[in-house]
């Protein structure tokens, strides 16, 4: 276990698997920390900023709570929104409260949520956007979306590259040369722009999740071919150790061999980009629904959270709206870099010498 010690030394790739966990465990239980439906409104509360706590009542006692609070008229010469605060029904916020349950991408969360508050002011952390929806919520789900498709991409892509690149390398060449003449076309294929032609003849009538699982399919089918070749070239060598003619001369069947025997011996370089790919599916998906390709309106994600960004007029007086999915996306993606630079650094085969 020397290379989990040396990574464990490691701060940037502790900061980055740190970031990464918590971000993982909040979406996994956005059900419970987010306080609102992701799909609710409210009345007359659009583009509200986030919203303003009274942490101490008028004895300086603690007692956090919220006002309810409305849109004005816009100004038209200025385009400012006052704020209508309605300072004599305060909302106390309170832990562990029951709220309502709903549905998102067919996923029941229960009704019990980690704070809420008591009356009629609600409490908009990261304000509301253009339909008066709760921000936080919206980006809590959001994240379910964003988070898993780089985990479901891998899912997909890597076991099909190990196996289309263990073949190649190992049966070698007619097999050999054809796959890879494949991999090289589909390596010359530019990713976002097969995606954004693909998602433009999408049917419009497919739901969320359809069309979420058609992403990453795509999305995969494009992006196995170069670790097939990086497989290919490690099986060229492999093969040719005894262990692999000991279970050939035992009529070892030619897949288990490659299978049972060869890949695995590649797992350290499947491990480090697997952890390096992620990013690229997370932008990917961010990138399609940021232009209106991907995930949908009403159903939330990071990067059709960010389309609201297109807007400069929101960008210049409703920054809440474009700013956190932005952040949260530069931090997944450093997250997921720190954290794969530090497993190169653990598991490179020189350095657990030079250690020991």
């Amino acid at each position: 276990m020397d290379w989990w010690k040396k990574l464990r030394k490691n701060p940037l790739a502790r900061l980055g698997a740190l970031v990464l966990i918590s971000f993982y465990a909040i979406t996994i239980g956005a059900g419970f920390v987010a306080p609102y439906s992701p799909y609710s409104t409210q009345l007359d509360g659009s583009l509200l900023p986030p919203t303003p706590i009274e942490w101490f009542d008028d004895r300086g006692g603690f007692s956090p709570r919220v006002y309810p609070t409305t849109q004005g008229a816009t100004d038209l010469a200025t385009g400012d929104r006052p704020l209508i605060i309605d300072r004599d029904r305060p909302s106390k916020i309170r832990f562990f409260v029951t709220g309502e349950s709903y549905k998102i991408l067919g996923i029941i969360p229960g009704n019990i949520h980690l704070f809420g508050t008591e009356g009629e002011g609600r409490i908009n952390l990261l304000g509301t956007d253009t339909q008066a929806r709760d921000q936080f919520s919206r980006l809590l789900y959001g994240g379910q979306i964003s988070l898993s498709i780089g985990l479901v991409g891998i899912l997909i892509s890597f076991p099909l590259g190990m196996l289309v690149g263990g073949i190649s390398g190992y049966f070698g060449g007619w097999t050999d040369a054809a796959i890879m003449r494949l991999a090289e076309v589909l390596m010359t294929i530019p990713g976002i722009y097969l995606l954004v032609a693909l998602a433009a003849i999408i049917p419009p009538q497919l739901t969320s999740a359809q069309r979420f699982l058609l992403i990453v399919i795509i999305t995969s089918f494009i992006s196995w071919s170069g670790l097939a070749r990086v497989i290919r070239g490690q099986v060229l060598s492999l093969k040719e150790q005894q262990f692999v003619q000991a279970a050939q001369a035992m009529g070892a069947n030619s897949v288990y061999i490659i299978i049972r025997h060869i890949l695995p011996q590649t797992a350290t370089y499947v491990i480090i980009s697997a952890t390096l790919a992620i990013p690229g599916f997370i932008v990917a998906e961010s990138v399609l629904s940021l232009i209106g390709l991907g995930i949908q309106e009403p159903d939330p994600s990071w990067g059709n959270l960010l389309s609201s960004g297109t807007n400069a007029s929101i960008l210049v007086l409703q920054p809440w709206l474009v700013w956190p999915p932005a952040i949260l996306i530069i931090l997944t993606v450093l997250s997921f870099n720190l954290l794969g630079d530090g497993l190169r650094d653990a598991l490179d085969p020189r350095s657990l010498r030079e250690s020991s």
